[in-house]
This record gives C-alpha cells, sequence and structure tokens, in this order.
C-alpha cells in the first residue's frame, strides 16, 4: 500500500472547466493505492467514495484511526482482491481530506476559499478523476466501482468515458435524486447555516466550528441510511442507561443517545463546508437530464461489462431506481448483471458484512477479468 499521496492536476493556463461556468487551476486530488499496478496497467479499479467518506478506503484513517471504510471488502484475498487488482482511492474535489475544496486555500487569493469555491458536481467530481488517472498513465481503467455518491460517480464515468472503463460496479445509487433526497440533503444544510457558528462559512476565520449544525446534519443523513427495521431490532423503545423516563430533553432512549453519538464523532473528521458542496452536488445529478431527458443517449456509448447491485430494505435509494438503471442497460443490449441483496441493515448494507454481496462482487470481477 502507498501511502496517502496528493498530486497538482490542471495549471492555471489549463484549468478544469467546471459546470457552473468557473474553472479550477490548479488544484490537488489526494488519493491512495493498494496492490500493484500490472506491467500492461490493465488491472487497475477506480473506488468511488460516498458523501462522507474519502480516500482512506481499505487503510486505518488518520483522524479516526479506523479501518478504512470499505475494508471488508477490498484487501488482500478479499472480494476485491489487492493481490490481484491495482486500487485507487481519490477524495473528490470539494472534499476535506487534501483534494481541493472549501476548506483549502486559493492560490489568487492566499486565502481559504470558504464559500467562494465554485459549486461543483458530480460530472465535474469524474472530470477531475479523469485527470488522475491521465496523470497515472492509465489508458483504461478495468472497473470502477462505488455506492451511494459513489454510484453515481460510477454512471458518471460510463456516460462520460465510455471508452476507459472495462467494467463498472454502481451500487445502491440512481440516476437522479428524488424530491425526497433533495430534502433531506437541504434540511442538512440549513442545520449547518442555522448554526451561529457557521459564520457565513468562514467559521474557521474566527476559529471556530460549526459542530451544533453539522452534528444535527449527519444525525438526520444517518437515519436515512438504516432501515426502520434495523432500529427497531437495535434500539426499539429502550431506554438509556435508566429504568425509567426522565421527563426531560436529555437522552431517554438509546436510539437518541446513538444518533448524537454519531453526530458528534462526525464532526472531528468532516468539513462543514464541503458536506454543503458535495450534497448539492447530488442533488445537482440528473444523468437523463444532462441528455435531453434520455438515459438511453446518457449511456449511448457505454460498452462496458456492467454489474447493479441493490439492496432490499435501502429506501434511500430503492431497488425500484436500480432496476431503472438496469432496465435502459438492457435497452441498450449492454452485457449487465443485477442483482437485490434481500437484508435489514437499510443503505448502508455495501458498507456492511453482506456475505452475498461480497461474493457477487467477487464473481464478476473475477469473471470479467477473464475477457480481457
Amino acid at each position: 500500500m502507498n501511502e496517502n499521496i496528493i498530486v497538482e492536476l490542471a495549471s492555471k493556463n489549463n484549468p478544469l472547466v467546471l459546470d457552473c461556468g468557473k474553472s479550477l487551476g490548479p488544484f490537488k486530488t489526494a488519493y491512495t493505492t493498494y496492490g500493484t499496478l500490472n506491467s500492461d496497467k490493465s488491472n487497475a479499479i477506480l473506488v468511488c467514495h460516498a458523501l462522507t467518506g474519502d480516500q482512506y478506503v481499505a487503510s486505518e484513517h488518520p483522524i479516526t484511526k479506523k479501518n478504512g471504510w470499505w475494508s471488508l471488502l477490498i484487501g488482500s484475498g478479499k472480494s476485491i482482491d489487492t493481490d490481484k487488482y491495482f486500487i485507487i482511492c481519490p477524495n473528490v474535489i470539494g472534499g476535506c481530506m487534501g483534494s481541493t475544496g472549501p476548506n483549502e486555500v486559493n492560490p489568487e487569493t492566499g486565502k481559504e476559499y470558504g464559500l467562494s469555491f465554485p459549486v461543483i458536481t458530480i460530472s465535474d467530481m469524474v472530470k477531475a478523476q479523469k485527470l488522475l488517472i491521465d496523470n497515472l498513465n492509465i489508458t483504461k481503467l478495468f472497473s470502477v466501482v462505488g455506492g451511494s455518491m459513489g454510484g453515481m460517480l460510477v454512471l458518471e464515468w460510463l456516460s462520460q468515458f465510455p471508452d476507459h472503463i472495462f467494467s463498472a460496479i454502481p451500487i445502491a445509487t440512481t440516476t437522479s435524486h428524488s424530491a425526497q433526497n433533495i430534502a433531506l440533503n437541504e434540511l442538512a444544510r440549513q442545520a449547518i447555516m442555522a448554526d451561529p457558528e457557521w459564520k457565513s462559512g468562514n467559521y474557521n476565520e474566527f476559529n471556530t466550528k460549526p459542530i451544533k449544525g453539522l452534528s444535527v446534519a449527519r444525525m438526520a443523513a444517518h437515519i436515512s441510511y438504516l432501515s426502520e427495521q434495523s432500529l427497531h431490532e437495535k434500539f426499539g423503545r429502550n431506554l438509556q442507561n435508566k429504568s425509567k423516563i426522565e421527563f426531560s430533553f436529555d437522552a431517554d432512549f438509546q436510539v437518541e443517545s446513538y444518533l448524537r453519538h454519531q453526530g458528534f464523532k462526525f464532526v472531528d473528521r468532516f468539513d462543514a463546508n464541503s458536506y454543503l458542496y458535495i450534497t448539492r452536488a447530488m442533488d445537482y445529478f440528473d444523468l437523463g437530464a444532462d441528455h435531453g431527458g434520455s438515459l438511453i443517449k446518457a449511456f449511448k456509448d457505454t460498452k462496458s461489462h456492467i454489474l447493479c447491485a441493490s439492496f432490499s430494505s435501502d429506501w434511500l435509494y430503492p431497488t425500484a431506481e436500480n432496476k431503472l438503471i438496469v432496465k435502459t442497460f438492457n435497452a441498450l443490449s449492454l452485457n449487465v448483471s443485477f442483482v437485490e441483496i434481500i437484508t435489514d441493515k437499510g443503505h448502508d448494507s455495501f458498507l456492511l458484512d453482506e456475505p452475498e454481496f461480497f461474493s457477487t462482487v467477487e464473481e464478476f470481477l473475477d469473471a470479467t477479468y477473464k475477457k480481457l
């Protein structure tokens, strides 16, 4: 495994032109790699992270000291085998773990971007990733893999750079955010911006952080990552370290204590402004609208082998939305497989211990690699 690498991409004279009309150049991308790139560079897999993920996909996180967020799936002898494949996982632009984002310094002003950072899209993130792959002198990726927002990035790769990926695994994702998802993200953004410590996005100048707002945003999002059944089985109406309710607004119930814990541990590793920018990028994502209202047109040049996966209890990106993706690929006569994993763990299932999911990914990659 290589350590965290930060590379400068694009330039002032040849910047990355963003969908909003503004440009970034130069900009930084932070990434990690695992495994060894083979001689013909045919074993590279790009892993795309979800909203609050980062480049530490299979190694210890420098802040939390916990295992990588997909260490159950990626590693030596695991489903995505680092003894066989070369894994590349970049932090998206707009992120907060070394890639250029709102908490980084604007080279033109010498000051932190804050809200002067341009609004970015999923397409912009993918264009930045493509520049990274070019920088690594990899002409064609064996596969691009990701869940949730990472799945959006995978779909954008299939649409925007179809000649540069041999296979793809979009997981628990969608081609556009529903009104419900936009509403949930707006709730999170308003929680952050309502925190008086947000300081109109300039909190670092005041040496403070909107901890309470970001924590509430994380709590609201975390609920959407779970299922009603998993919440009930894990917590029910159990009280937290007490025998009866206290008629107060402290955490009487275990589920309240759990959510507060999830919220407050999150603020140590994530930037509030990055949360605003990345959720906005997810809300703007609409592959059909970007291609005249047609998903067929969005994927008309796609040639990759594809595995789509969903989870039965995922209400954030339900199976029906994943099936729409598969239906589009079928209409284009693409080589596509689909699996719905039956589980009560909700949207977060793709990050958890789901043996059927792991074996499906492994079998797909192994079978597809033989077709190179």
